[in-house]
């Protein structure tokens, strides 16, 4: 007899503290300010989230630079550098933070190190927002390192004071043997207590890692920008799975589920859970419509808004200053 169809869902998954802080202050914005509020880059990597804000009033602009003097800039989750900061003052914005605390975490061990006077080796993706404003906290003191082969490459000597950093959103999977080789090339090499990965985005690539042991496919709700969604589908598939990443249910390919008994799903840090509920109903539609869970780690972390925000009066629309 044919095993029945069945979908495993993972948890924890989806939004982590810090997208949902993001979110909420936008939206706090929006109701404090009236539209309207101009954000700088993608509060979240998420296409659904950002059409779903554009739709209430916000604005979202790629620099400071294209935000009217006086209006109110929401800094998206993934932090800027100091010169952003800077800029935005010169222009009389009124600034709202959303950085995630633990990027803002990543910002203070970089102003620290460069203190110390250490070269700051900082793991991660040069074009990431992320690591553009990690590298913008001290630039003449920081070298991104993407490869194990940068790390042979790097002009320092063995005694340099040097200290590592690392993108939020990679796997620990991912840094391993960049870090290991770093701990063989430096004598002198510092690291930050911790380490700088983000729970989250651990929690969902641990948890992909067991659907994949459970599963003929698994497939992870996310942008195509979301670098924690990609990580997911590469862990995935280096646990020997086939996976796939879904923006949105539209882009399912029913020619995956060919001769799959077993779907696991999971979705990014950034992904809204009615994305994950509109590609259960389509798999359930496909005949995929028992649901188990696959339970690796419970997450109870609230990172809130800023006070201020939080406790400020609605003061009615405000007019465009463009």
């Amino acid at each position: 007899m044919a095993e029945r169809k069945r979908v495993v869902l993972a948890e924890p998954r989806g939004f982590c503290a810090g997208v949902r802080r993001a979110i909420a202050i936008v939206e706090r914005a929006l109701e404090v300010y009236g539209p309207p509020v101009y954000v700088r880059k993608e509060i979240v990597h998420n296409h659904y989230v950002v059409r779903g804000l554009e739709s209430r009033g916000a604005r979202f602009v790629d620099s400071e630079a294209e935000v009217p003097e006086g209006a109110v800039c929401v800094f998206s989750a993934h932090g800027v550098a100091p010169a952003v900061h800077r800029a935005s003052a010169d222009r009389g914005l009124e600034v709202i933070d959303a950085t995630c605390p633990l990027v803002a975490k990543v910002h203070q061990e970089a102003r620290r190190f460069a203190r110390d006077e250490r070269t700051i080796l900082l793991i991660g993706h040069r074009d990431h927002e992320e690591v553009e404003g990690t590298y913008g906290e001290a630039p003449d003191r920081t070298v991104i390192v993407e490869t194990v082969e940068d790390v042979a490459a790097l002009d320092l000597p063995r005694d340099a004071p040097v200290a590592l950093l690392s993108q939020t959103t990679l796997s620990l999977d991912d840094t391993a043997g960049i870090v290991d080789a770093l701990r063989d090339r430096f004598d002198d090499l510092r690291e930050p207590p911790g380490g700088d990965i983000c729970y989250a985005s651990q929690n969902r690539q641990n948890a992909v890692k067991a659907l994949a042991g459970r599963s003929d496919l698994v497939l992870v709700v996310g942008s195509v920008n979301s670098s924690n969604s990609i990580r997911m589908v590469e862990v995935a598939r280096d646990a020997g799975v086939r996976a796939h990443l879904v923006p949105d249910v539209g882009e399912l390919d029913e020619g995956w589920l060919e001769g799959v008994a077993s779907v696991g799903v999971s979705a990014g840090a950034s992904a809204p859970e009615i994305l994950v509920d509109q590609l259960l109903d389509r798999l359930a539609a496909l005949g995929y419509d028992r649901v188990e869970f696959e339970t690796t780690a419970t997450e109870n972390v609230v990172f809130n808004v800023p006070a201020g925000l939080a406790a400020a009066a609605p003061a009615g629309a405000r007019p465009d200053p463009s």
